[in-house]
């Protein structure tokens, strides 16, 4: 009796004993937020009110676009530990063109623009900044860790020198200058949702559309997978390397765009850290630090467990120091879990290619 005959014609197979735990652990974060979820509504009467839920998915859709934009630089197996000071220096950049407009010295001018033409100036900052780490990584073979660890340095610094450190305390803009409205990015509201709710929607589904529809998609999979076989069958890694850091850059500079507009002021130490809870939301998400593996959809949902563990500890009256611990202990606990799912593939992998010598010595030959 074949194998055929044994899965049926659909060819499907009935998971295995061994298989309900890999297949666990590679749903965890979806696990995760269900327990969370359940054990804080138990727990806290106002856990599920629709305020307190429309909070949450607020404070998530920062991390969450973070998140998004880390997807792609670990899926490619690198690393962006720039993406927190690239955010503040997009918050900077986009305070002082609203606040003191772009100033050209030799004139003694101010160039004030409107709030999309500010937008666009940031995005580009971001992007800017993206492509700079994937150059210096793919054309001088700095490692990813160490380039976007200085970059970390250079872009606080430079969101430190636009202002001398000072903050731009008022964004509100003058309706004479033509730069009002940029509030509204942070603050409005659509069909009742705050507008970060709808960007991190749409970006998670444009991003979601790039990796399972592009060819794009398919060459950072397999950048992370095996580089150099990527590279043998014809992908250009190093051009793949450089548009997922600059995606991850413009995904840092739109977070530091709705920081800023939701603030209504603009400070230099805007998203530090923020780079540690970018790579927690897609390890917790499922996504392996070594690339290859991870889907935009974990990401979102590892930035909700997050979010939902942050507010529910607020809800229950946990210290602020505890919440760091346990907010680290998780971290490092996702990341234990994720290399108890590759030793788990890895095994399952050598098991199967196991069965199939076995059924090839056993077919009688025709």
């Amino acid at each position: 009796m074949n194998a055929q005959m044994l899965t049926g014609n659909s060819g499907l197979r009935r998971p295995s004993l061994s298989s309900i735990p890999l297949l666990l652990l590679r749903f965890r974060a979806y696990l995760a937020l269900i327990v969370l979820v359940v054990l804080f509504a138990a727990t806290s009467p106002a856990f599920l009110t629709v305020r307190n839920l429309i909070i949450v998915a607020e404070q998530v859709a920062v991390f969450a676009i973070l998140g998004v934009g880390m997807t792609f630089v670990i899926l490619g197996a690198g690393i962006d530990l720039s993406v927190g000071s690239v955010a503040g220096l997009a918050a900077m950049v986009a305070g002082g063109l609203i606040s003191q407009g772009l100033r050209i010295p030799f004139f003694d001018v101010a160039i004030f623009s409107n709030v999309a033409i500010t937008c666009v100036i940031t995005l580009a900052v971001g992007t800017a900044v993206g492509v700079v780490n994937g150059v210096f990584i793919t054309r001088l073979r700095v490692t990813p860790f160490i380039q976007t660890l200085g970059m970390l340095y250079v872009a606080r610094g430079a969101a430190q020198l636009i202002s001398d450190g000072a903050t731009y305390g008022d964004l509100t803009g003058q309706t004479s200058l033509g730069n009002t409205g940029f509030l509204i990015l942070g603050n409005g509201r659509f069909l009742g949702l705050p507008y970060a709710i709808w960007i991190m929607i749409g970006l998670a589904a444009i991003a979601t559309w790039v990796m399972r529809r592009t060819v794009f998609g398919m060459q950072v999979y397999a950048l992370g997978g095996n580089e150099r076989a990527a590279e043998l069958s014809g992908v250009r890694t190093d051009r793949v390397k450089i548009y997922t850091y600059a995606i991850s850059g413009f995904c840092a500079a739109l977070a530091g765009l709705i920081i800023a507009a939701r603030l209504g002021a603009a400070n230099p130490a805007i998203g530090t850290t923020y780079e540690l809870n970018a790579i927690a939301v897609v390890v917790l998400g499922g996504a392996s630090l070594f690339g290859g593996l991870g889907t935009i959809g974990g990401t979102i949902i590892g930035a909700f467990v997050l979010g939902v563990l942050s507010n529910g500890m607020v809800l229950l009256g946990v210290s602020d120091f505890w919440q760091t611990v346990i907010t680290g202990a998780v971290i490092i606990f996702a990341v234990v879990i994720d290399q108890l799912q590759r030793r788990a593939e890895k095994a399952a992998a050598v098991r199967s290619a196991a069965r199939q010598q076995h059924v090839g010595t056993d077919t009688p030959a025709s």
